[in-house]
């Protein structure tokens, strides 16, 4: 009786131990690994995301995202909160100058569960005017009518239709924040110059003198992490389509891409200047992610001159084994038409687009520079049967996405 009893006394002592050993769990919201000390994981996760959080009129998404009881949203929050990205780019994400629309998505959807999901928090987050329904005062599109949507630096209906958002867990230098919005395409040297079927160009210059190259901007964030700063370079080109034989979408979605490509390539970004003024790019030892929809493919659809080779070709970033998804593949083979005839890896397809003539594309990127270690990658694009199928109607994009060790 004597020896049970003292084997009940060390046996609770030895749980005492133990549990003071555990660590402290705090009552509330679950904290996950990536929202707790981002300084601890091995890796970060660096994503792109066209969500379509575009409306018909100014001011309309901001309301909409101010309850959380839409379904979109709904669906496009779970989708982050499943991926769980430390860093995103948001395309399609109507701009208002207060950051309300900001605000609701992330207080009233990633803030709350979405089917179970863990919340999903942000600490930074960068927004800026954008040249969408920016009115350039000109008849940009040659029909004889100014003033429409057309007309604007970027198409839209007002200013900031279609703008950009980046949510990230680490400190976004913002001080040190490049944008350039207000930049010229006239400034790009041997740019495309779309042109009438007499080989005379389509824009007259006095037009020329003041169109700006961005549909709707280009960034370079500056994220903090793990002592190192990575670039994270966004950005939105117009669709190469919607235009005529002078091809003047189809030139400047060339030329949008080209910015970038030469923004970090040594010897070619002597010409950019930010809306600053201060000139240049970046130096080849600087680290960067470039992201965004381009709205081109490198092997199929309708781009110039196969545009986005000017980014997975550049030897300055590492583009070797290209984000997949079962979804991508699966899709493709189910709905033929145009798919059927594409010479491009349909895993690697970012967009569900009409089969009857252009098929899903390659469209969305995030791509890492060669000097950084790239550890895995991926697009979320669900088979039926796998989770999470029943969110991908929310957009027509597939979110992007890659983990980098910084070292």
């Amino acid at each position: 009786m004597q020896l049970t009893q003292r084997h009940l006394l060390l046996a609770f002592l030895a749980f005492l131990s133990l549990t003071s050993l555990q660590p402290e769990i705090k009552q509330g919201v679950a904290q996950t690994s990536e929202d707790s000390q981002n300084s601890d994981k091995e890796t970060i996760r660096f994503a792109s995301f066209n969500i379509s959080f575009y409306r018909s009129e100014a001011g309309q998404l901001k309301q909409e995202l101010s309850d959380g009881n839409s379904e979109r949203p709904k669906k496009i929050a779970e989708i982050i909160q499943h991926v769980r990205p430390d860093v995103i780019l948001l395309n399609e994400f109507d701009y208002d100058s207060a950051g309300k629309g900001i605000e609701g998505f992330q207080k009233n959807y990633l803030a709350i569960s979405q089917n179970g999901n863990p919340p999903i928090h942000y600490r930074f987050s960068f927004s800026a005017a954008v040249n969408t329904g920016v009115d350039s005062k000109q008849d940009l599109d040659g029909d004889g009518a100014k003033g429409t949507a057309n007309d604007a630096f970027g198409f839209g209906k007002f200013p900031g239709q279609y703008g950009m958002v980046v949510l990230s867990k680490y400190k976004i230098a913002e001080p040190e924040v490049r944008t350039f919005q207000n930049f010229l395409w006239k400034d790009m040297p041997a740019r495309l110059v779309p042109r009438n079927k007499d080989q005379q160009p389509f824009y007259a210059p006095e037009i020329m003198e003041h169109f700006r190259l961005s549909s709707k901007s280009h960034w370079d964030i500056p994220i903090q992490a793990k002592g190192k700063t990575v670039h994270f370079l966004v950005t939105h080109p117009t669709p190469p389509v919607f235009d005529g034989p002078e091809d003047r979408n189809g030139c400047r979605n060339h030329d949008e891409i080209r910015f970038f490509s030469d923004y970090i390539t040594e010897g070619k970004s002597d010409y950019i200047y930010d809306d600053n003024g201060r000139n240049g790019g970046l130096s080849q030892t600087e680290l960067f992610v470039l992201a965004g929809d381009m709205n081109a493919d490198a092997n199929d659809g309708d781009s110039t001159s196969n545009a986005a080779r000017l980014l997975t070709d550049n030897p300055r970033i590492n583009d070797n084994a290209p984000p997949m998804s079962s979804g991508g593949k699966y899709y493709s083979q189910i709905q033929g038409g145009a798919n059927l005839n594409q010479k491009g890896n349909a895993a690697w397809d970012t967009s569900d687009f009409g089969d009857s003539k252009v098929g899903n594309l390659r469209l969305d990127y995030c791509l890492p520079s060669a000097n950084l270690n790239l550890k895995s990658s991926g697009i979320f694009w669900p088979k039926p049967d796998e989770n999470g199928a029943n969110l991908i109607d929310a957009t027509d994009h597939r979110l992007v996405w890659i983990d980098l060790q910084i070292e």
